[in-house]
């Protein structure tokens, strides 16, 4: 990433030139009595460049501080368990107890490193109480990544292990950026094209969202939400949470996060808390469904049913179990179901049975659907389901609240979360969304506490639809911590705001061309869905 801080209307000269963008609106820096960026020390110079994308749709690049003078690099060390900790098998992690933390530094200084220890607190948020996440320890203060990169080799050979981090990414309220955050916001007064997501040719493959939108003929795009990466958890490219496209529901939600619902492209956005209920009926009788189009076994980010191991509550970033399940697949899932062992009723396009197949997998008929069972809900399919006979699957999606969330054919619904901002006021909810993890404050630290690339939607008090993007994971962009992420939406007048999926997905498009600097050393990471601004071809 170039570490050279460019003013806002420079970066969209360069833009324009590469990206066939029309020419910059005029670029000053923000008056203190502006409501500025709720980011680091106060005075800081801000840039604000806004344009014209098509009717009703504005990109705004706000560039906050600067680099110099530049923060320190360091190499932050895994911590053992120890002899002195609670737990001393636990795996090496970045934050332990103090103990632990303690035992490592003077282990690493006895080797003649220069180590530290530090205490890490997080701020109170809705529904966490914050405070001390534990204790970390690192190795000296460098004034470039390559010199902390060297002193990890070091370390390394002396039989630590750690990384080399920047101290802009921690989060210190004091910190003089830059940040570099991109707002789209779409005026539905005055918007005539269509906002909707978009998975691409099937849900069990990944894509990048420059793909997507170039496949659509988008002015503009972003990442959407959270899906499946490791094939150990599913099919990569799986929504891990809600996912409704073209007002068909097609990946069910983690039960109760947050979701972002988006009605007739953007005239109606909201961000919703979602449940659902799904059952599959025939001979009379009825079995209640675990999932739809996903891998049999595998719920990623958790949030199931009661008999998923470890736990039916949402878990970021982990996947669950259940050898136990009844899941539907649509013929959007892909060119064939999963494989396995289990009973599948293959249904046509009038939802007869047309085969039962054991073991399970394969193509589905032009328009056909299927419903496959796994462990001892093998014999409640096998009592639905005769050849010949109707197989109906129903699917419900409910709110908050309990009601039921009408779906038609311009709904879009991408999942999300933590919920950020809700009725204009800040609304953080880690706990409540799975990010908060007994025995693993480390997961909270790299993920809630420290800075990352974000990507951020929400509405604002005008009706407006807002789509934000934040790099980071450099020394030219800090990127944002969950809080200041919520901080930045309601600075930015939204009145509802969650978080998307973010880090190396984070993806900001515009007339084909990548505006953002993805934090992937591989560059735009293909992603399971995106959100698309398409212009008006009425």
């Amino acid at each position: 990433m170039n570490s050279k801080v460019l003013g806002a209307s420079t970066v969209l000269a360069l833009l324009a030139v590469v990206g066939g963008l029309p020419a910059p609106a005029s670029s000053e820096p923000r008056p203190r009595s502006a409501r500025a960026l709720p980011l680091g020390a106060g005075g800081l110079t801000e840039t604000r460049s806004t344009r014209t994308l098509q009717p009703g749709v504005t990109l705004t690049r706000i560039v906050r501080g600067a680099e110099a003078p530049a923060l320190a690099w360091t190499v932050e060390l895994s911590i053992p368990g120890g002899a002195t900790s609670p737990d001393p098998d636990a795996p090496p992690t970045a934050l332990k107890d103090r103990a632990s933390a303690d035992e490592l530094t003077s282990d690493v200084g006895g080797d003649g490193f220069d180590a530290r220890l530090e205490e890490v607190t997080t701020p109170a948020v809705a529904d966490y109480a914050g405070g001390s996440l534990g204790w970390r320890v690192r190795v000296g203060r460098f004034g470039a990544q390559s010199a902390a990169t060297a002193e990890l080799a070091r370390l390394k050979a002396a039989g630590y292990a750690g990384s080399a981090v920047y101290t802009g990414w921690d989060g210190d309220p004091a910190d003089r950026g830059p940040w570099r955050v991109d707002v789209l916001t779409i005026d539905p007064h005055r918007f005539r094209g269509r906002l909707e997501p978009s998975y691409g040719p099937d849900l069990e493959n990944r894509e990048r969202t420059s793909e997507l939108a170039a496949a659509a003929g988008a002015t503009a795009a972003v990442n959407a939400g959270f899906f499946v990466l490791d094939p150990k958890a599913g099919a990569p490219g799986d929504p891990a949470g809600a996912g409704v496209y073209d007002g068909r529901l097609l990946s069910e939600p983690v039960s109760g996060r947050p979701a972002l619902v988006i009605r007739d492209s953007g005239r109606h956005t909201g961000v919703t808390r979602l449940t659902w209920q799904g059952w599959v009926a025939g001979r009379g009788a009825s079995q209640p469904l675990d999932g739809i189009d996903r891998v049999p076994g595998l719920i990623r980010n958790c949030g199931g049913t009661a008999d998923d191991t470890p736990t039916s509550l949402p878990l970021h970033d982990a996947t669950c179990t259940d050898p136990d399940e009844l899941v539907a697949f649509t013929r959007e899932y892909g060119g064939q179901t999963p494989h396995g062992d289990g009973l599948e009723a293959v249904l046509d396009s009038h939802d007869r049975v047309v085969e039962l197949r054991s073991p399970r997998g394969g193509a589905l008929p032009a328009g056909g659907s299927s419903v496959q069972a796994t462990g001892n809900r093998v014999a409640g399919l096998t009592a639905l389901a005769q050849a010949g006979k109707p197989l109906r699957v129903e699917k419900t999606l409910r709110d908050g609240d309990g009601r039921r969330v009408p779906l038609s054919s311009t709904t879009g619904i991408l999942n999300g979360g933590p919920e950020l901002v809700r009725d204009g006021r800040l609304h953080v909810t880690p706990a409540t969304d799975g990010m908060v993890q007994p025995g693993n404050a480390s997961f909270y630290y790299g993920w809630v506490h420290k800075r990352n690339p974000r990507t951020l939607a929400g509405v604002d008090a005008a009706g407006r639809t807002v789509l934000v993007t934040a790099d980071g994971r450099g020394t030219a962009a800090l990127g944002l911590s969950i809080p200041e992420s919520a901080a930045v939406a309601r600075s930015l007048g939204l009145r509802d705001a969650v978080n998307l999926d973010g880090g190396g997905s984070t993806t900001l498009v515009v007339d084909g061309a990548v505006l953002n600097t993805p934090s992937d050393a591989t560059g735009e990471r293909p992603v399971g869905d995106a959100l698309l601004i398409l212009p008006d071809r009425s």
